[in-house]
C-alpha cells in the first residue's frame, strides 16, 4: 500500500506533513506548528492521529502539540532537546522508527537550530523521501539561529548524498523568494530559468511548490553547489575576498541571503 502525505499549510506560510498508508486510519504529522489545521485534516479524511513527529524546537513547528495531546495520548518523536519537553521518543543519527508501515531513518543536522534532525525513509513502492524541517528549502537553506556554518555545510552534504529522486518535504513555501537570491547567485543559470517558470505557475493556482526533488536542488540550490566555480566565484566577489572553502562559501551567501 502506497504511502499518502496530505500538505496542511499553516501560519502564513508553513506546511505541516500528515502522512498515513493508503486504506489505514492511523496518521502521524510532521511539526505540528499548529493544532487546528491538522485535527481539520484528520477529520475532512477519516484519520486517527497515532503519533507526532518533531524535527526541531522552533514554535511554527511545536506550538500545536499540546492541543493534539488533549485529544490524542500518542507517542511524540523528536531529538534530544530540553526546548521539547512533550517528547516521549528522543531520537539521534542512526535510529530508526517504523510508522505507517515505513521504515524512517534519522539524521542529526544541526545548523539552523544545534537540536535538528531529519526522517528519511524509503517507502514500499514509492519515491525516497526525507521531512528536513528548516534545513533544506527548495533553493535555499534555513537561517544558522544556533549551528555554525561548518555544521550547517555538513548538515547539507548528508542530505545531498540522499538518492536524486528524493522527495524533500521542507515545513516553509518560501521557493519564490529563494529562487531570486539564486538567480543573483548564478543570472546565467537554464535550469534556474526553468525551474522559476515552473514553480511561479504552481503559485500563481494556488499550489505548493514542495516537495523538490534532491536532483532539481542538486541543480538550483545555492547551497548544494558551494563547492561549484560560478557559486565561488559569486561568492568571492561578494565578499570581495578571497574565500578558501565551500563551508567559507555557504558563510558568505548565507550572509547575503540574509540581507537580500
Amino acid at each position: 500500500m502506497p504511502l499518502i502525505i496530505h500538505t496542511i499549510p499553516a501560519f502564513q506560510d508553513n506546511y505541516l506533513w500528515l502522512f498515513h498508508l493508503s486504506g489505514e486510519r492511523a496518521a502521524f504529522v510532521v511539526d505540528p506548528g499548529d493544532a487546528l489545521p491538522v485535527l481539520k485534516c484528520l477529520e475532512q479524511h477519516d484519520l486517527e492521529l497515532a503519533g507526532i513527529l518533531i524535527t526541531h524546537h522552533h514554535p511554527d513547528h511545536t506550538g500545536g502539540i499540546k492541543a493534539l495531546l488533549t485529544q490524542y495520548d500518542v507517542p511524540v518523536y523528536g531529538p534530544d532537546s530540553a526546548n521539547i519537553p512533550q517528547i516521549t521518543q528522543q531520537l539521534g543519527e542512526g535510529d530508526n522508527i517504523t510508522l505507517a508501515g515505513t521504515n524512517f531513518s534519522v539524521l542529526e543536522i544541526p545548523g539552523h537550530t544545534l537540536d535538528h534532525i531529519a526522517y528519511h525513509a524509503a517507502p514500499n513502492g514509492g519515491n525516497p523521501l526525507v521531512f528536513c524541517g528548516d534545513t533544506l528549502f527548495s533553493a535555499g537553506c534555513g537561517r544558522l539561529f544556533e549551528g555554525s556554518p561548518q555544521q550547517m555545510y555538513q548538515s547539507l552534504q548528508k542530505l545531498a548524498a540522499l538518492p536524486d529522486a528524493t522527495q524533500i518535504y521542507c515545513a516553509h513555501e518560501y521557493t519564490l523568494s529563494n529562487l531570486a537570491f539564486a538567480t543573483a547567485v548564478e543570472p546565467d543559470s537554464q535550469a534556474l530559468k526553468e525551474k522559476i517558470v515552473a514553480d511561479t505557475q504552481k503559485r500563481e493556482q494556488g499550489l505548493p511548490t514542495i516537495p523538490t526533488t534532491l536532483g532539481i536542488e542538486r541543480e538550483t540550490n545555492p547551497f548544494l553547489r558551494c563547492h561549484l566555480p560560478p557559486v565561488a566565484q559569486a561568492a568571492t566577489q561578494h565578499g570581495a575576498r578571497q574565500l578558501q572553502s565551500p563551508i567559507e562559501v555557504l558563510q558568505e551567501i548565507r550572509l547575503w541571503k540574509d540581507n537580500f
